[in-house]
């Protein structure tokens, strides 16, 4: 179990392993999900760190060719 203290100002120091498992350094977010006696700790990722996590090795496609193909998906039953 890990575990940490609380400081007279309410402030606690996330230990290094939940850093690690977060993937978090100094700067990150964190959101927290509280539900009647648990509490969860989420890294909020940026957007940023999403680029390039979906590879693509077609040609490129034009913003008018992305908005026709949403188009053609949101009429599709």
């Amino acid at each position: 179990m890990i575990q940490s203290t609380l400081t007279a100002k309410a402030q606690t120091t996330l230990p290094k392993a939940v850093r690690d498992a977060l993937g978090v350094g100094p700067g990150d977010c964190l959101r927290y999900i509280v539900s009647d006696d648990d509490v969860r700790i989420l890294a909020v990722r940026p957007v940023e760190r999403l680029f390039g996590v979906i590879k693509y090795d077609g040609p490129p496609v034009s913003l008018d060719e992305m908005d026709r193909a949403i188009a053609e998906g949101a009429t599709r039953e």
